[in-house]
């Protein structure tokens, strides 16, 4: 048996909050809503961009996750800083890790996210 892949990433809101989660992860960050099967609760909301795929669930005693988190490499980590801080979201730089630019921020709910870019080397000539 071999794991081949993360199938989506769960994250839990507090109920009655899709439409900041939508705001948020679909606006800011760039997801598109799409559909849940039906035989599923009518409450969250699942999102998609790419591969890569976020389930946004109900939970009844919510807490953020303030360490746990998701990290996303996205394309153009500059204009997203600048949309997210335009938008009132704070951004903070960590420890630099080799090959990457990145930032956490937080959600409208405060679970901690992670956005990343990973830096192109010189092209040689």
């Amino acid at each position: 048996m071999t794991i081949l892949a993360i199938d989506h990433i769960q994250l839990a809101i507090p109920a009655g909050e899709e439409d900041r989660a939508r705001a948020f992860y679909c606006d800011l960050l760039g997801f598109t809503e799409v559909a849940k099967p039906a035989n599923l609760s009518p409450s969250g909301c699942w999102f998609e961009s790419g591969q890569v795929a976020l389930h946004v669930g109900i939970d009844p005693n919510f807490r953020p996750a303030t360490k746990a988190h998701p990290a996303f490499r996205v394309d153009d980590l500059a204009s997203l800083r600048k949309r997210l801080k335009q938008a009132g979201h704070e951004t903070k730089d960590d420890t630099p890790i080799e090959s990457y630019d990145r930032f956490f921020t937080s959600d409208p709910f405060g679970n901690r996210v992670e956005l990343m870019q990973k830096i192109q080397g010189l092209v040689s000539r």
